[in-house]
């Protein structure tokens, strides 16, 4: 039991070992004797033994360091540490008390780590306590309550050495009914940075603040001229409210200096919030609320005001998945047109609504993994520095301190390695103060540790995790503010740090795509995903062109599909095929919104007559640039304009619908099937087509004979009954003498009035004698008329 003891790095009274060793002394016969007698009992106590020695080891009693303040003291302050202390076990802790251990100092960034592990270790209690008046006592502590406690001790009294990270513990000694000897009980483990004066040289330090969210606009607009939006909820109102994770970020981040990385469909989402918008709400859509209006303009303008003076780095709009468009979206065409698409907006997104200059020759990958094809892609839309991650990029060359930031990996291009260790500080749950408090501990003692490690000055870049939580950035704005008032480390732009001279002797090489962390390659966007998004642009290519105002359609689908191949949607497989197939679906119900009316069948009596096609245009705006194609697939009875097709331009204003009529020439009866198609004017067939019969029930030839044989027995009849009267005429006034033939011979001139004008136009005068003209009176209509009847007749239903 004293071995027991002594290990835990206590000593028992001097009473209380006499009083163990008479106890002993008194049962060793007896139980000498049972175990002679029972000699499985050997193996239960034995048991029972190793299973307190792990109670002791693991620690019955929890310790939760909820402050430490200052988090990097110097000379003359007063270091406050507070928590709470909580018994796990299952018998009460007596005599316990609260005591603080400072252990030897820690020379390196992995010692930091191992540390950092064993944190509630009761047997890495290292040194020894403070002691005196620097403990906080417990009489008793009851099984499951926790107990609060507050321990203030001046600096001084600590024994801390030269400039340093030293092990700093919180640890609980006390006795229970079952071990009633003082031990450790309980243990928290963390980190006191030490720098005693200005350091001799500085770490120059960026810290990337991102300001990042999910996918929050659809691609839907409103009919009206402003064309109203349609968010797919209310997430983002509720990240932008007093103490949301976006509104954190902005209120934590303007007293800080630092680099704002912003994603412009972010800036362009809240900045639509601004004015009425609309919100999905099952099948239909809902109005946003006036409240969420003044909430985005408020955040707007605070966000105004954080960066102002500050430098912005803008990231391709929705902060595409280079990785994923590297491994599975290059082999599908048109997939890097995207991202030079989302390129190309963000200046003037980022300019607009912030009213600052945004730096856009950034990529930032995945957790800073790169390999070759992920730096090919980042850099092919007009980047030249890509941010990458010192677990990715490791050093080769066998360096004893981490190297700046920048180095140069060819083709032009500087990749800028975040530190991984101080990028990585922050993840995880750290909505308990205590391990929110340990996380900027550590983060501080590595950057402290890492500035000690040469005389060299370097630029150190952190890069942390894309969307950081509420708690998460409350811990990194007070790492970061704790760091900027230390004494080692002093604030330097991305910019600079990307331009600051490398250390010839750092890893350049990129490694391989083999060596892709297969954790973040499950999480990619897979190639269908690629093809989806080529196949949505392939139909607003073939639609736009029939739009009067294409900017209507063309910029609220550009950016849905920008937002298709957002990072974001790493590890949400199902919501991304939904938003893909939502963005699809609306465009195929556009385009549906142009179309030809359907046609029930079409009988043509006769051998021509016109045949009337509809097409329907219900969008707001007016389209243009379509060709109406109508094509007989039965020429040899029906033809179209005198062949087997015709076409004419079609112009439809918004709202309208406009018929064209194309003529037809009937060859033969029986039925013949037509197929009405639209084409843009490039030759894409355009919606679907209309296929509909045309039943024809022409003349035949005989009856058109027996028509025009009738016709022209008509003509004749009424020649004959002209000559007879005429000469019936000339007879009678022959046979009234001279006064009858004057007057017959004055109603001959009356009949004959074309022989007068005749004779006027020639000079030579006509004979009364001359003989009659039997072609004169030959009617202008000709015998039979072979052109086709006139256009208009209507044969459609």
């Amino acid at each position: 039991m004293a071995e027991a003891a002594d290990f835990q790095g206590t000593s028992p009274s001097p009473a209380r070992r006499w009083l163990r060793r008479t106890g002993a002394l008194l049962a060793g016969a007896p139980l000498l004797a049972g175990l002679c007698q029972l000699p499985s009992a050997t193996s239960a106590h034995a048991a029972g033994q190793s299973s307190a020695q792990a109670a002791a080891d693991s620690g019955t009693v929890s310790v939760a360091v909820d402050t430490l303040s200052p988090s990097t003291p110097t000379d003359g302050d007063t270091l406050t540490v507070s928590g709470t202390v909580t018994n796990n076990g299952k018998q009460a802790v007596t005599d316990a008390h609260v005591g603080l251990r400072v252990g030897n100092e820690v020379t390196t960034r992995s010692g930091i780590d191992t540390a950092a592990r064993n944190s509630s270790d009761t047997q890495a209690a290292t040194g020894p306590e403070v002691g005196g008046k620097y403990v906080e006592k417990f009489s008793k502590l009851t099984p499951g309550v926790a107990e609060p406690f507050s321990i203030s001790v001046p600096v001084d009294e600590l024994d801390l050495g030269d400039s340093g990270v030293y092990p700093f513990a919180v640890s609980l000694s006390g006795e229970t009914s079952a071990q009633p000897w003082e031990q450790v009980l309980g243990t928290r483990s963390t980190f006191l940075p030490w720098q005693s004066g200005e350091a001799d040289t500085k770490t120059k330090t960026t810290y990337l603040w991102p300001l990042l969210s999910t996918v929050h606009m659809t691609a839907e607009t409103g009919s009206n001229e402003q064309q109203t939006p349609v968010f797919r909820n209310d997430d983002l109102a509720k990240e932008i409210s007093p103490g949301g994770r976006l509104d954190q970020l902005v209120s934590l981040g303007k007293d800080l200096d630092v680099t704002w990385v912003v994603d412009p469909d972010l800036l362009a989402s809240v900045d639509a919030m601004t004015n009425t918008y609309r919100v999905k709400s099952g099948g239909t859509t809902r109005p946003g609320s006036q409240q969420n209006q003044t909430l985005a303009n408020h955040w707007l303008a605070e966000l105004q005001q954080a960066v102002a003076g500050k430098e912005v780095v803008a990231l391709p709009f929705s902060d595409p998945d280079l990785a994923s468009l590297a491994h599975n979206g290059t082999s599908v065409t048109g997939s890097l047109s995207q991202l030079k698409n989302a390129t190309d907006v963000v200046a003037n997104t980022v300019e607009t609504i912030l009213h600052v200059k945004p730096v856009t020759d950034f990529a930032w990958p995945v957790e800073g993994a790169v390999d070759p094809s992920i730096v090919k892609v980042a850099t092919s839309a007009g980047a030249d520095k890509v941010i990458a991650r010192s677990d990715n990029l490791q050093e080769t060359g066998g360096l004893t301190y981490t190297p700046s930031a920048a180095r140069p990996i060819g083709g032009g291009t500087t990749a800028v390695v975040a530190d991984a260790r101080l990028s990585t500080a922050f993840q995880g749950d750290l909505t308990r103060a205590s391990v929110s408090t340990l996380a900027v501990q550590q983060f501080l003692a590595q950057s402290l540790a890492l500035n000690l490690q040469t005389d060299k000055q370097r630029s150190i870049v952190i890069a942390p995790q894309r969307m950081p939580s509420s708690r998460q950035a409350l811990a990194m704005a007070e790492a970061v503010t704790a760091l900027q008032g230390g004494n080692w480390s002093e604030p330097q732009d991305l910019t600079a740090a990307a331009a600051a001279k490398p250390d010839p002797e750092a890893t350049t090489k990129v490694p391989s795509t083999s060596r892709y962390p297969s954790s973040l390659r499950k999480q990619e966007l897979p190639r269908s995903a690629f093809v989806q998004i080529a196949g949505t642009q392939e139909k607003l290519d073939n639609f736009k062109v029939i739009l009067a105002n294409q900017s209507r359609v063309v910029t609220p689908f550009g950016r849905a599909m920008n937002r298709e191949m957002s990072t974001s949607w790493r590890g949400r497989t199902a919501e991304a095929t939904s938003f893909r197939n939502d963005v699809e679906e609306y465009l195929d119900e556009l385009k549906d919104q142009v179309k030809l009316i359907d046609k029930s069948e079409t009988k043509l009596s006769g051998r021509s007559a016109t045949i009337p096609v509809t097409a329907q245009n219900n969008l707001v705006q007016g389209v243009e640039h379509l060709v109406l194609r109508l094509t007989s697939l039965s020429p040899k009875r029906l033809e179209i304009r005198g062949k087997s097709y015709s076409e004419q331009s079609v112009e439809v204003s918004g709202g309208h619908s406009q018929t064209v009529k194309f003529p037809t020439t009937a060859k033969a009866n029986g039925k013949a099937t037509v197929i009405a198609q639209l084409y843009t004017e490039d030759g894409q067939a355009y919606g679907e087509p209309v296929t509909f019969d045309v039943k024809v029930t022409e003349f035949t030839a005989t009856v058109m004979l027996v028509i025009g044989g009738g016709f022209l027995l008509l003509v004749l009849a009424g020649f004959r009954m002209y000559t007879q009267r005429k000469r019936a005429a000339a007879r009678e006034a022959e046979e009234d003498g001279p006064d009858g033939a004057e007057e017959a011979e004055g109603e001959t001139e009356n009949l004959e009035g074309p022989e007068d004008r005749l004779e006027e136009e020639s000079g030579t005068p006509a004979r009364a004698d001359a003989p009659e003209q039997p072609s004169d009176p030959t009617p202008d209509t000709p015998a039979e008329n072979a052109d086709p009847s006139g256009a208009g007749e209507r044969v459609d239903r």
